[in-house]
């Protein structure tokens, strides 16, 4: 099945083809992808509005095809679940991934090992051509780490070590990363759903 994914981010695209590789989904980008304004409320909420404007802009195109999205981000428990909903908006909307690690880093400085725990969380929406919609949810605890660790990945990745590893999402193979991630936990219980 042809489904369009929205997002521009890459690097996402990227971890979410490799995620359903040798499912009935064949995930692509459609290049017109408006970005919508995200609220701070819940993921739930910015992963349905961004599945629901890309059905919207295909429609308006004369295209009939099933959209996927996901909405994520790193909740720490230290920082009562900040960043959050604000993760890819920490340290202002114009902040570099660089800046907002940082910025996460530094509120952690005086925090212990012990309570520098935190989860990524991520919803996935699936709206088909005829507007059904069905959503995954996951998640992924772990800790936050003292510095940047691992060149892989994209985002929080080098400052989160996923429980039972030692490595940060950042440090570990592409492979291993997206069997244990977030996204993965979302997209299984979401293709879990669309069975009979």
């Amino acid at each position: 099945m042809r489904v369009y994914v929205a997002t521009k981010n890459r690097g996402k695209l990227a971890e979410l083809q490799a995620i359903f590789a040798g499912t009935f989904f064949d995930l692509l980008t459609y290049g017109a992808y408006a970005d919508v304004e995200e609220g701070d409320v819940s993921f739930q909420e910015n992963a349905l509005l961004k599945a629901r404007a890309l059905h919207e802009q295909l429609k308006s195109a004369g295209v009939a095809a099933a959209v996927i999205a996901d909405d994520s981000g790193l909740c720490v428990d230290a920082l009562d679940g900040r960043p959050g909903v604000l993760s890819a908006r920490y340290a202002g909307a114009n902040a570099t991934w660089e800046q907002r690690r940082q910025r996460l880093l530094d509120e952690l400085r005086d925090v212990s090992d012990e309570k520098r725990t935190a989860m990524f969380v991520c919803y996935m929406p699936l709206v088909l051509a005829d507007g059904r919609t069905w959503m995954g949810e996951g998640f992924a605890r772990g800790h936050i780490t003292r510095e940047l660790r691992g060149a892989g990945g994209f985002g929080y990745d080098p400052i989160f070590v996923p429980d039972g590893e030692v490595l940060t999402f950042a440090e570990m193979g592409e492979e291993k990363k997206n069997a244990m991630s977030h996204r993965h936990a979302a997209a299984t219980a979401l293709l879990s759903r669309l069975r009979p």
